[in-house]
C-alpha cells in the first residue's frame, strides 16, 4: 500500500521531495495534491511529476488548504512553504488528524515553537524535521567518534561556517532577506548548525549570548566601497548586468518557471538587489553557547566569504577532533540538487592527547548535503532501516535547533544572554 503525500509550499526546495516521490520512491509513495499561492508553481510542479512518469495531481490555492486535506485524506503534509508559514500549516494538519514532515526550520521564533510543540501535546501527531546535513557521512562519523570516547568528555566546541558570496548573497536576494520571513540566518540556516552540535555532543542549548551586523550586504554597505549605481531587481536593468552579485532569471529555465513567469500571480520577486537598502537581517554573526552537558560553543556565520563551507574543532578531556569540510557553491533552484552543499574536500583529524594525531576514513556519499540527502530521503520514503545513530529529527529536535538562533536574535537585539528555559516550556 503506497504512502500519500501532500505537499504545501512548491517554491524551489519542494521538489526534492516531489522529485524523489515520483521517481526512488514511486512503489512506496504518491503525491495526491500540491497546495500553493501560485497557480504557476504547481503548474510547474506537475510538470516534473509528468516528466518522471507521476501522474499530474489536484491543485489546490493556499486559501483550500483544509479542504485539500479533506478531499484527498493524505497519510502525510510535507510542508516546504515560506519558514513564517510553518506554524500555521503543521498546526492545522494535526488538528485535522495527519503526522507532518517539515523543511527546516520548523518554525522562526519560539511563540510559533510553542504553538507547534502545545499542539503536538494535545493532538499526539508526530512531526518529522529534515535535517540532511545529520546523515552526511563525514557529520555521523563525528557524531560516532564523540559518542566512542575518543577525546572524552567535549569541553568546548568552535564551528565556524562560511558562505560564500554565489550561495550567501543568494539569501539577501530572497524572502529570506526579510527577519520577519526567515528569523534571518541564525535561524534559517543556523538551524543546520545548531542541530548538528546537539546531535554531535546529544546534549540542547542552556545559555546563548550573540552579537551581529549587516556589514556587507546593503545600499550603505556598498556606498561605503563606492558603489554608486543601484536598481530595485536584476531583471531589466542595465546595472545589474555589470554586477557579480546579480542573478539572471532568465538564464536558467527552472528559475524562468518558478519565479519569474509566477510574479503574474505570486507577487513574489526573486532577483532583488543585494545592495538594497531594505535587508532587516545580518550577514555576520557571532554567538557563544553553554550547553546542558557544560560544554562552550563559539560560533560564527558569515556570508560572503571567498569559498563556502564549515572549520567544526572539539576539546576534550583526552584530545581534540578538527574538521574540515569545503562545499559546492549553489544557488537555489538554480541547478542540480546533487550540487546544493555538495563536499568538494572533507578531513576530520583526531590529535590525542598523548599521542600522534591521525586522520580519520571517511564513506564517499553521493547527493546533495554531502552525501546526506539520499540517505534521508531513504529513511522518509523508503524501507525503514534501524539507525543506530538516531538521525530522525523530532519536533523537540527542531525546536531545541532553532531556539539556539531564536535566542541569539533576541540576544543581539538586547545585548543580554538569554536563557533557552525562558523560551519554551515542553
Amino acid at each position: 500500500m503506497k504512502k500519500r503525500y501532500v505537499q504545501v509550499g512548491t517554491g524551489g526546495r519542494a521538489r526534492f521531495y516531489y522529485d524523489a516521490i515520483a521517481t526512488t520512491y514511486k512503489e512506496t509513495s504518491e503525491i495526491v495534491a500540491f497546495c500553493d499561492l501560485s497557480q504557476t508553481r504547481m503548474d510547474y510542479a506537475n510538470r516534473r511529476l509528468v516528466s518522471k512518469g507521476h501522474p499530474a495531481v489536484p491543485t489546490y490555492h493556499y486559501t483550500q488548504f483544509e479542504q485539500m486535506l479533506d478531499e484527498t485524506k493524505p497519510d502525510y503534509v510535507i510542508v516546504t512553504s515560506v519558514d513564517r508559514t510553518h506554524h500555521d500549516y503543521i498546526i492545522r494538519a494535526m488538528e485535522k488528524g495527519y503526522d507532518v514532515i517539515t523543511e527546516k526550520p520548523m518554525t522562526i521564533d519560539n511563540e510559533k515553537a510553542q504553538a507547534i510543540i502545545d499542539c503536538q501535546k494535545r493532538t499526539g501527531h508526530s512531526l518529522r524535521v529534515t535535517f540532511n546535513y545529520r546523515y552526511a557521512p563525514h557529520n555521523t562519523k563525528v557524531q560516532e567518534l564523540i559518542a566512542s570516547g575518543v577525546i572524552g568528555d567535549v569541553y568546548s566546541v568552535h564551528f565556524e561556517w562560511l558562505l560564500n558570496t554565489k550561495h550567501g548573497a543568494d539569501y539577501f536576494r530572497r524572502w529570506h532577506r526579510n527577519k520577519y520571513n526567515s528569523g534571518g540566518l541564525l535561524v534559517h540556516k543556523a538551524t543546520h548548525h545548531f542541530d548538528l552540535v546537539n546531535f554531535w555532543l546529544g546534549t540542547q542549548p542552556k545559555t546563548v549570548f550573540a552579537l551581529g551586523d549587516l556589514n556587507f550586504y546593503g545600499m550603505k554597505n556598498a556606498e561605503k566601497r563606492g558603489v554608486e549605481h543601484f536598481y530595485a531587481r536584476a531583471y531589466g536593468s542595465e546595472y545589474a548586468k555589470n554586477d557579480p552579485f546579480a542573478i539572471d532569471l532568465t538564464k536558467s529555465q527552472d528559475l524562468k518557471e518558478l519565479y519569474l513567469d509566477a510574479e503574474k500571480d505570486s507577487g513574489y520577486i526573486r532577483d532583488r538587489s543585494v545592495f538594497s537598502d531594505d535587508i532587516s537581517i545580518e550577514d555576520t554573526m557571532g554567538v557563544i553557547v553553554k550547553y546542558n552537558s557544560g560544554a562552550i560553543m563559539t560560533y560564527s556565520l558569515n556570508a560572503y566569504q571567498p569559498w563556502e563551507g564549515f572549520n567544526v574543532v572539539f576539546n576534550g578531556s583526552k584530545g581534540r577532533i578538527e574538521v574540515k569540510v569545503v562545499e559546492n557553491s549553489y544557488v537555489n533552484a538554480g541547478g542540480s540538487q546533487d550540487d546544493e552543499g555538495k563536499a568538494k574536500s572533507k578531513t576530520i583529524t583526531v590529535h590525542p592527547m598523548f599521542g600522534a594525531p591521525y586522520t580519520v576514513d571517511i564513506e564517499e556519499g553521493e547527493g546533495g548535503h554531502g552525501g546526506g540527502d539520499p540517505v534521508l530521503l531513504n529513511d522518509i520514503f523508503g524501507t525503514p532501516v534501524d539507525d543506530p545513530f538516531h538521525r530522525a529529527a523530532s519536533h523537540v529536535d527542531g525546536a531545541m535547533s532553532i531556539l539556539t538562533g531564536v535566542a541569539a536574535n533576541k540576544s543581539i537585539a538586547s545585548g543580554l544572554p538569554v536563557h533557552i528555559k525562558d523560551l519554551v516550556e515542553f
